[in-house]
């Protein structure tokens, strides 16, 4: 037996470290690396067994080609060398007829590490494919938050341990970032106080002192009244806020009309409440805001997340070790070039750009039809706004769909190509963390079973049959992973020797954390006003839904991770059929109860789902918590179905939050 480090793939803010037990042949335990400089050893319940899935029985392990109408499901085996040919010669053809623009990538968060999450840009630049924007998740947040502090680092979970008090906004840490819960945990026992914002309270709220439910895409509102309450007692760091920002005085006067009365009538939250909080958070030396991801998947998204970041800093909270925001990016640094990999040089054409949350627009538009998709590391059908359009582009007679996979996914069903995919224990990989001050790689610990291929090998085949000989084309894994480590550490001046040689062998390392109060924007100061913004001055703005009683708002699950894990039949299983949560005064107005099977409905479509009664979420609104296959769905149909493919304020992203909806009884 073996004892290999590597890396957790998938999408979460920590690129876990693990340890793998092996023969040489199979994983046979996965546990967490104690010497990983963030996890220390501390990895999800989804993790524990991941060589259930590598090793799954259910794995498609050699190419396939479809013999049944779309959607079915049955395919026939076919060799690689066959399925490259038929894949570049369609693709050929349609660059001919309708030009490469007629080609649509999508791939998302399947894998999450330098090379083989980007490599298929190469390929697809050279062949002037569309190019995708890849908004899925939540670039809102980023772009509501660099408005105001430009490229400066947040503070990494670890500084967390130096902070006052805690604010949980939005953040469903038990499944989202599990290593800052010990922090949390030993807090309190120190005596600091942790409060949770949220519209659903029930993962969180044993974790927390003070629970505050919030009506769903309000949050903006609450951080401008407890600013208005910060400015009209005084509690405010004038000092500072005059001296590190552009726009305060102008700002401050805005703050007058954001009273809690006001906010009380917009957010559900009690006058009293909003002052209290405010008084407490600005009594303490060094809060913390842990922000979540949802309350930026609104229309208002990121002007939310731009008034958060404001709140955040309006004490002088980021003078002090553990003050501030945690929830973007720790770091402004950039260690890896991922120009190497995605080779933006190939191109010489104008990309036609497509967001990944309209493709399904994108799939049903008859003005410019997309001929070709080839989908990876994603699963639209699950994961992507507008299912009924999703299908519906799908089930086109004209549209040649490959999509590289694990498992028989709910979208793979619609392939007329399936082609076997590997796991991230069977090739080698870079992977840096979008939570924190880390950066890692792993080497490869077995070889993939069967047929299966990487993305970096399956690529380089796909090049070949399209008659590229660019030496890029030509590189082993191996090879452009040792490029890639090369050209991106050579120049790099605050990682030691040693660091380097970590990287070159396979490891973690821990980064500096950054100094926060050394504002990395073009005029050094926090942009409280920023006048390249359309909306220069921050204010509040309601967010936009469907025209519905209730509010439907997706949460992450403990259980999976996006539509990654479904494959574990023991873990779906038990979970049972999908889920909608509903507050008990709601769902008494409607006769529903706990079990019963509901319909959830607007403009989109309709959605089967068993309720569960709570009053862990905040009236006038409904849960949906995780991600299923349409196995496990009442009427075939996942939560989005219900979700409109608008784009947020700022940023292009998703707003899958700003659905509304009704729901009756069967």
């Amino acid at each position: 037996m073996k004892i290999k480090k590597s890396i957790c793939p998938y999408d979460c803010p920590t690129s876990c470290g693990l340890v793998i037990e092996t023969d040489g042949k199979k994983i046979l335990k996965v546990k967490g690396d104690e010497n990983h400089p963030a996890t220390q050893g501390l990895i999800c319940r989804k993790m524990r067994n991941y060589e259930e899935s590598v090793h799954s029985k259910d794995r498609i392990l050699t190419p396939l080609k479809r013999i049944g109408k779309k959607g079915e499901g049955k395919f026939e085996k076919i060799t690689w060398e066959e399925a490259a040919q038929e894949i570049t010669d369609k693709w050929k053809k349609i660059i001919k007829e309708d030009g490469p623009s007629a080609i649509l990538p999508v791939y998302y968060s399947g894998v999450m590490s330098v090379i083989h999450r980007n490599c298929g840009d190469a390929l697809f630049n050279k062949m002037g494919a569309c190019s995708l924007v890849k908004t899925l998740c939540s670039s809102a947040k980023g772009a509501g938050y660099n408005s105001v502090m430009g490229s400066t680092g947040a503070l990494d979970p670890r500084e967390l341990e130096n902070s006052d008090y805690y604010i949980v906004w939005g953040s469903n840490m038990k499944a989202t970032r599990i290593q800052a819960l010990p922090t949390l945990i030993k807090a309190r026992k120190e005596g600091k106080k942790v409060v949770l914002i949220e519209t659903y309270s029930k993962p969180m709220e044993k974790y927390c002192d003070e629970v505050i439910l919030i009506k769903p895409g309000t949050d903006g509102a609450l951080a401008l009244a407890m600013m208005n309450v910060m400015v009209e007692e005084n509690l405010q760091d004038e000092e500072f806020l005059l001296e590190k920002s552009i726009g305060y005085q102008e700002f401050k006067k805005t703050l007058k009309q954001y009273t809690p009365k006001w906010a009380e009538e917009i957010t559900g939250i009690p006058n009293d409440v909003i002052v209290k909080l405010a008084r407490e958070y600005a009594s303490v030396k060094a809060p913390a805001i842990i922000l979540g991801s949802g309350n930026s998947r609104y229309t208002n998204g990121g002007m939310t997340v731009r008034l958060i970041t404001i709140l955040s800093i309006f004490t002088g909270a980021i003078k002090y070790p553990g003050g501030g925001l945690c929830g973007v990016s720790p770091t402004s640094l950039s260690y890896i070039r991922k120009d190497i990999i995605t080779r933006p040089d190939f191109r010489t054409n104008k990309a036609r750009i497509i967001n990944i949350n309209q493709v399904s627009s994108a799939l049903v538009d008859e003005n410019q039809p997309i001929k070709s998709l080839f989908v990876y590391a994603s699963n639209p059908i699950g994961s992507i706004s507008n299912q009924n359009k999703m299908i519906k582009g799908l089930m086109r007679d004209d549209l040649f769909t490959v999509v590289h996979e694990r498992f028989m996914t709910d979208t793979a069903k619609y392939a007329d190509i399936v082609l076997p995919a590997t796991f991230s224990v069977e090739q080698d990989d870079v992977y840096t963390s979008y939570g924190y001050c880390t950066l890692a790689t792993a080497n490869k610990v077995i070889e993939p079973p069967k047929e299966c291929k990487s993305n970096w090998d399956m690529f380089r085949l796909l090049a070949k049959y399209m008659g590229y000989d660019d030496e890029y084309f030509k590189k082993t894994e191996r090879e452009i992973f040792d490029e890639l480590i090369e050209k991106s550490l050579e120049d790099v001046e605050n990682l030691t020797q040693e660091q380097k040689y970590i990287l070159k062998n396979g490891g973690a390392i821990s980064t500096p954390f950054e100094n926060h109060i050394d504002i990395k924007t073009k005029s050094g100061k926090i942009q409280i006003i920023n006048d390249e913004m359309e909306e220069r001055i921050p204010r509040y703005t309601e967010n936009i839904g469907q025209n519905y009683p209730l509010n439907l708002v997706a949460v992450p699950s403990c259980e999976t991770l996006n539509s990654i894990f479904l494959e574990k039949n023991k873990v779906v299983e038990k979970r049972g059929k999908i889920k909608v949560k509903i507050n008990s005064k709601d769902a008494s107005k409607r006769d529903i109860k706990n079990g019963d099977e509901v319909v959830c409905f607007n403009n989109l479509g309709e959605v089967g789902f068993i309720a569960e009664v709570t009053d862990t979420v905040a009236q006038n609104t409904v849960i949906a918590e995780g991600v299923y296959n349409r196995d496990f769905a009442i009427n075939g149909k996942l939560v989005n179905a219900l979700h409109d493919d608008r784009l947020s304020d700022i940023g292009e992203a998703t707003t899958l939050n700003s659905n509304t909806v009704e729901i009756k009884r069967v």
